[in-house]
C-alpha cells in the first residue's frame, strides 16, 4: 500500500499510471521489431489475444511465415505455417475472431485457435488494383475493413457479417499512399479522413469534402499522423512542426494543442483518456520513446527498451513488448483522492481510519469523528469501493474493501447492494486476470462488456469449468448461465477423436443430467457433423423434444428410427412430416414395406391418399389383399366416372372384390346397380341418345321425359320403387311435358297414393287451369278450400269453408276476397268466422 502511488505521474490536474499486468511468457528471441515494421501484429481490445505474423528470417520457396496466436498472457494458442497469399494487415473482429486480408482483397477469418471459419472478398476493383493499406476497425454496425488500392481508391465495408464493399469518392490528384488516414464514424456512417500534402478531406460516399481544424498551429504545413479515440468521438492530428491538436472527430471544436518538440514521424499513436475524464491525452511512440500529452505543455516520457505495440482501450493503453505488457492510464478520480499524498478526501481518512484501527491505535476514533462531523462517511465508503475496482493488486483492492466495510459499520441506512456487487466482480475480475486465462479486464471494460459477454469469451477460449464457477457464484440462471455452458462444452467434447463414443456419452450423462434447458439435438448435430452417427443417436435419446429429434434422425439416414420417434411422440404432423420425407426417399416397394411395419403410420397415410393420392391407396389395398377396402375403392370410384361401360366395368370390379372379402350383402347390392345401369345402357342404345343422370330416380324420370312409360314402369316395378315416389315422378314428367291427356288416363288408373291435391298444383305451376279443374271434384274435403282457391274459385272455397266450419280455412279465403268485388262474399265468410269462434 505504501507504493501505490510511486508510479503516478502528473500531467496538468490528473496523474497517468502505469501497471504491470505480466511478465510475458512466450519466447520470441527477436522480439516484436519484425512484425512492427511490416505492420503483421495485431492484439483484440478488452483484453483480448495476440496476433503476430512472423516472416522467416531467410525468405526461399520451402520456407513460409508463420501465423502465431497467444494469449495476452504470452501463452500459446494456436501456430501454424501461412500457406495462403500475401498477407497486408491483421486484425480482430468484436467477437475475437482473426482478420487475416490479402493483397488481393480476400480477407480470411480464423478463430483465435486458428481454426478457419470463413473468407470474404472486398469485390473485384481491389482484386485487380490489389491492396495498397489496410484499416481494421470496429463501427456501430460491427467490424469494418477499409482498403486503400493500388489504383488510390477507398474501398470500405462497414460489417463483416454482412459485407456490403462501397467505394468512396476520389480524391484527385492522390498517386499512391497519402501521408496518412484513418476511419471516422460519424452520424452513423464510417468515412474516411485523408491527410494529403498539406490538405485534410473526408471521404464519404459520394463527395469529397476538404476541411481544415479549428485553431490548428500555424507552424504546422501538413500532418504526418492521425489516430481516433476508442469511442470514435475524438480526433488526434500530428503536424509536420511537431505539434498535437486534440478535437472531436467531426472536426468543429478544439480541445487542446501541445507542441511535443519532435518533428519526425512516429511508430504509433493512440487516444488514451477515460470515458468521464475532462482531460484529452494521447500517446505517441517514437523509437525509445513514449510521450504522454494532454491540455497543459508539459508531457510525460517514458523511456523505452524495447519496441512495442500500443493497443488502444475504453480506459486507457495497452503496451506489450517482448517481456512485459502493462497498462497505461490515468488515475481514476477515487483511486486520486484516496491515494494522493496529503489527501482529505473523505476515502483517504476513512483508510487511514481502518489502518490505525487495525494497529489498535486510537487515532482511527480521531479519524472517523472527522469524517462523521462532516457528515461524509456515506461519500467515504463509496470512494473506497469505487477505488478498489479499479487496482489490480488484491491486496490493494482488499485494503480498501476491508476500510468500506469498517466504515459501514458506522452507518444505519447505508445500501449493501454497490458494496457486495463489488466484492462478486472483484472476484470476477481476480479470476479472469490470472495469467493462466490471460484477461486483463479492467472495472470500467467488464462493465462496458457486460457479464454475458464475458461468459460467452470464456466459453469461446474453452475455460468451461470457469465459465460455470462464474455464472454458480453470481447466480445467472440456469438457462442463461450454467447449461449454456454446459451445452458448448459438450459440442466441443463430441468433437473430441481421442475418446469413444461410450466414454463421452457417459461423461455427458454425468454432467447434463441435472443441467435445465440443455438441448441435446444441438450437441447431437454437432456429433454427427463431427463424423459420429453412433454417438449422435445416443444423445437424441436424451432430447425430451420428438420435433428436434426426427429431423435430425432424417438428416443421418435413420429413417425407421425418426418414424418410430414420430409415432412415439403422438404427433400426427410429424408423422405425416416423416411419411412424405420417406415418399420421397424410398423406392415404392420399400416405403410400403417400411408403413406394414408402423399401423399407425399406415392408417395416417391412407387418410391423406383418400384426399390426395386414390391410385396410391389401391396400390396400399392390394398389397394388403384388403379385398373389403378394394371393393369399397372401386364404388367410390364409379361414382366419379362419366362413361357408363367404364362404370359398370368398375362396379363388376367391385362385386368381385366383395365375394372375395365374403360380403354377399355388399356384392349382391352392387350387382342390383350394375343391372340398373345396364337396362339404363339398354335404354340408350333403343333411344340412339345417352340419358342423363344415374340413380334410379333420376332414370325413371328421363323415361317418362321422352315417353317411354312401359319401360319406367318395368323399372317401378323390377326395382320396387315405393308407390308414392313413383306417382310423384310421373306426374312431374308428364305435367312438364304437357302430355294432359296421359296425366288424365294415369289419375284415372287406379286410387292416387299421393292424393289429387298434387295434380291441381302440378297443373297449375305449369299455366292449365283448365286441366287443374278436372281434379278438384277428386280432391279430398280437407283438402278442397285449397284447391278451390288453387284454381281462383271464390264461391265454392268459401261453400267449402263454411260447411266445414274451419276458422283458418275461412281465414285463408278471406285474404284472397276483395273489397270491391266480393263484399257478398265476405258478409257471409264474416258470419261464419264469427259463429266459429263462438263454438
Amino acid at each position: 500500500m505504501a507504493f501505490v502511488t510511486a508510479n503516478w505521474n502528473p500531467l496538468g490536474d490528473a496523474f497517468y499510471r502505469k501497471i504491470e499486468l505480466y511478465e510475458m511468457t512466450w519466447n520470441l528471441r527477436d522480439g516484436l521489431k519484425d512484425c512492427l515494421k511490416n505492420g503483421m501484429i495485431a492484439a483484440a481490445p478488452y483484453g483480448g489475444p495476440i496476433a503476430l505474423l512472423r516472416l522467416p528470417q531467410q525468405r526461399s520457396p520451402s520456407t513460409r511465415p508463420q501465423l502465431e496466436i497467444y494469449s495476452s498472457s504470452g501463452l500459446a494458442l494456436a501456430s501454424f505455417p501461412w500457406k495462403s497469399g500475401e498477407v497486408k494487415q491483421l486484425g480482430w473482429t468484436v467477437s475475437d475472431e482473426l482478420l487475416c486480408v490479402q493483397e488481393d482483397g480476400t480477407v480470411l477469418v480464423y478463430d483465435l485457435f486458428g481454426s478457419f471459419k470463413r473468407h470474404f472478398s472486398m469485390g473485384n476493383e481491389v482484386s485487380q488494383s490489389r491492396v495498397l493499406e489496410t484499416k481494421i476497425f470496429h463501427s456501430p454496425y460491427g467490424t469494418g475493413v477499409a482498403i486503400l488500392t493500388g489504383a488510390s481508391r477507398f474501398i470500405l465495408a462497414s460489417n463483416i457479417e454482412d459485407v456490403k464493399p462501397r467505394r468512396l469518392a476520389e480524391l484527385l490528384g492522390l498517386q499512391g499512399a497519402p501521408t496518412c488516414w484513418a476511419v471516422l464514424s460519424q452520424d452513423r456512417q464510417s468515412k474516411v479522413l485523408v491527410s494529403n500534402g498539406s490538405n485534410l478531406y473526408i471521404l464519404d460516399n459520394a463527395t469529397c469534402t476538404s476541411v481544415t481544424p479549428p485553431g490548428l498551429s500555424p507552424q504546422a504545413s501538413s500532418v504526418i499522423h492521425m489516430c481516433v479515440s476508442f469511442s470514435y468521438k475524438y480526433l488526434a492530428l500530428l503536424t509536420d512542426s511537431g505539434h498535437v491538436w486534440m478535437g472531436t472527430s467531426n472536426l468543429k471544436e478544439k480541445l487542446s494543442e501541445v507542441d511535443t518538440n519532435i518533428k519526425t514521424p512516429p511508430k504509433q499513436m493512440a487516444w488514451c483518456q477515460r470515458p468521464k475524464s475532462q482531460q484529452p491525452s494521447v500517446v505517441i511512440m517514437w523509437d525509445g520513446l513514449l510521450l504522454v500529452v494532454g491540455e497543459c505543455k508539459e508531457t510525460i516520457q517514458y523511456h523505452l527498451d524495447e519496441d512495442c505495440l500500443l493497443v488502444p482501450e475504453l480506459d486507457g493503453i495497452r503496451i506489450i513488448n517482448k517481456t512485459h505488457h502493462e497498462l497505461l492510464q490515468e488515475v481514476p478520480d477515487a483511486c486520486e483522492e484516496i491515494f494522493k499524498i496529503a489527501s482529505m478526501a473523505p476515502g483517504a481518512l476513512l483508510l487511514e481510519a481502518y489502518k490505525e484501527y487495525e494497529k489498535k491505535s486510537q487515532k482511527s476514533d480521531e479519524y472517523l469523528r472527522e469524517i462523521t462531523e462532516q457528515n461524509l462517511l456515506g461519500e467515504a465508503v463509496k470512494q473506497c469501493v469505487e477505488a478498489a475496482g479499479h487496482e489490480h493488486e488484491p491486496e490493494t483492492q482488499k485494503t480498501l474493501m476491508r476500510a468500506a466495510s469498517f466504515g459501514k459499520c458506522f452507518l444505519s441506512s447505508f445500501p449493501p447492494e454497490p458494496f457486495v456487487s463489488m466484492c462478486r466482480d472483484l472476484r470476477v475480475l481476480n479470476a479472469v486476470r490470472d495469467y493462466t486465462v490471460g484477461m486483463p479486464l479492467t472495472h470500467s471494460q467488464f462493465k462496458q462488456m457486460t457479464l454475458q459477454i464475458l461468459i460467452d469469451r470464456l466459453v469461446y477460449r474453452k475455460f468451461y469449468p470457469l465459465a460455470i464457477e462464474i455464472c454458480r457464484y453470481l447466480k445467472i440462471p440456469e438457462y442463461q448461465g450454467v447449461s449454456r455452458v454446459l451445452k458448448h462444452w459438450a459440442c466441443y467434447k463430441v468433437q473430441q477423436k481421442g475418446e469413444s463414443d461410450e466414454v463421452i456419452a457417459k461423461a455427458m450423462s454425468a454432467k447434463l443430467a441435472d443441467a435445465a434447458g440443455i438441448s441435446y439435438s444441438e450437441i447431437a448435430t454437432t456429433a454427427y457433423d463431427s463424423g459420429r452417427t453412433e454417438l449422435a443417436i445416443k444423445l437424441l435419446d436424451h432430447e425430451p423434444r420428438s420435433g428436434e429429434q426426427v429431423p435430425l434422425l432424417l438428416k443421418m439416414k435413420k429413417s425407421p428410427l425418426a418414424l418410430s420417434k414420430a409415432i412415439e411422440s403422438g404427433d400426427t404432423d410429424l408423422v405425416y412430416t416423416v411419411v412424405m420425407y420417406l415418399k420421397n426417399e424410398l423406392n415404392r416397394g420399400d416405403f410400403f414395406m417400411m408403413l406394414r411395419n408402423q399401423p399407425v403410420a399406415l392408417s395416417l397415410y391412407r387418410q391423406f391418399c383418400k384426399h390426395q393420392e386414390q391410385e396410391t391407396l389401391k396400390d396400399l389395398y392390394n398389397q394388403d389383399d384388403d379385398h373389403q377396402e378394394l371393393g369399397n375403392y372401386y364404388v367410390k370410384a364409379s361414382y366419379k366416372e362419366p362413361r357408363l361401360e367404364a362404370r359398370i366395368g368398375l362396379l363388376q370390379s367391385a362385386v368381385d372384390e366383395f365375394y372375395k372379402a365374403k360380403n354377399e350383402f355388399a356384392a349382391k347390392a352392387t350387382e342390383e346397380e350394375m343391372r340398373l345401369l345396364r337396362f339404363q345402357r339398354k335404354l340408350e342404345e333403343e333411344k340412339g341418345e345417352p340419358l342423363v343422370g344415374f340413380s334410379l330416380h333420376d332414370t325413371i324420370t328421363a323415361l317418362l321425359s321422352v315417353g317411354l312409360h312401359k319401360h319406367a314402369e318395368q323399372l317401378y316395378k323390377d326395382f320396387k320403387v315405393p308407390d308414392k315416389r313413383y306417382w310423384w315422378l310421373k306426374l312431374k314428367a308428364l305435367a312438364e311435358k304437357g302430355d294432359w291427356e296421359e296425366l288424365e288416363k294415369f289419375a284415372k288408373s287406379k286410387k292416387s297414393p299421393i292424393g289429387y291435391l298434387p295434380f291441381v298444383e302440378v297443373c297449375i305451376k305449369h299455366h292449365s287451369k283448365y286441366e287443374a279443374k278436372k281434379y278438384v271434384s277428386r280432391v279430398t274435403p280437407e283438402q278442397k278450400v285449397k284447391a278451390h282457391l288453387a284454381v281462383g274459385d271464390l264461391e265454392s272455397a268459401t261453400e267449402a269453408a263454411i260447411e266445414r266450419r274451419n276458422e283458418s280455412e275461412i281465414s285463408a279465403v278471406l285474404s284472397r276476397c276483395s273489397a270491391n268485388t266480393d263484399q257478398a262474399l265476405m258478409e257471409r265468410l264474416n258470419r261464419a268466422k264469427a259463429t266459429a269462434v263462438k263454438k
